[in-house]
């Protein structure tokens, strides 16, 4: 089982500040503004629109890669020609997903997850979710939408190739960018 605890059995240099006995909350004057130690890019597949997961990847960086598939026992008609043909891997359980995805987001000590389509993140964020008043461990975390990247993919809907290729657009938009356009169009 993956390694969940409540917020307020977190030890106290994650929550400091994070938590009043009337509600969660994070409270931004206690955090640090530095730069993540890490980019990740993160594509998601999932059966139809507001559907339940059926694959997550995410590649950093260095073009380290994490992939796992929890399958999909009823696809819709286009998930099934278009989805489930190209998963490459063999399905795992939620809680063996989930135990991999913090092993392998436990080796930063802060991460910056890029995406082009905001169901990623819904995806990606209820993943962390375990049950109520429980989550996974993750280190800190912020995201980042982009658009009109227009990534070509080698095995389009396959939530691994579509976040390598989505990782390649991003680091070829911002080469070939003026400083200036790369922070308008929010790439910087």
């Amino acid at each position: 089982m993956a390694r969940i605890v409540p917020f307020d059995r977190l030890p106290k240099a994650l929550t400091a500040g994070r938590r009043t006995s009337a509600a969660p909350y994070m409270n931004i004057s206690n955090l640090e503004e530095k730069e993540p130690d890490m980019r990740l890019w993160l594509d998601t597949e999932f059966n139809g629109f507001h559907g339940p997961l059926i694959s997550m990847a995410l590649v950093d960086e260095a073009g380290r890669e994490w992939y796992e598939v929890l399958g999909c026992e009823d696809p819709e008609p286009w998930v099934a020609a278009n989805v489930i043909p190209v998963l490459k891997k063999r399905q795992t359980t939620k809680e063996r997903m989930q135990k991999s995805l913090v092993r392998w987001l436990g080796k930063h000590d802060q991460v910056h997850i890029i995406a082009d389509w905001p169901a990623d993140f819904v995806h990606f964020c209820g993943f962390l979710l375990t049950r109520p008043g429980y989550r996974l461990v993750a280190p800190p975390l912020s995201m980042e939408l982009v658009e009109f990247l227009k990534p070509e993919s080698a095995i389009p809907h396959n939530a691994l190739e579509d976040a390598k290729a989505l990782r390649e657009a991003h680091l070829a938009a911002k080469v070939g960018m003026p400083a200036s356009a790369r922070k308008r169009s929010g790439l910087q």
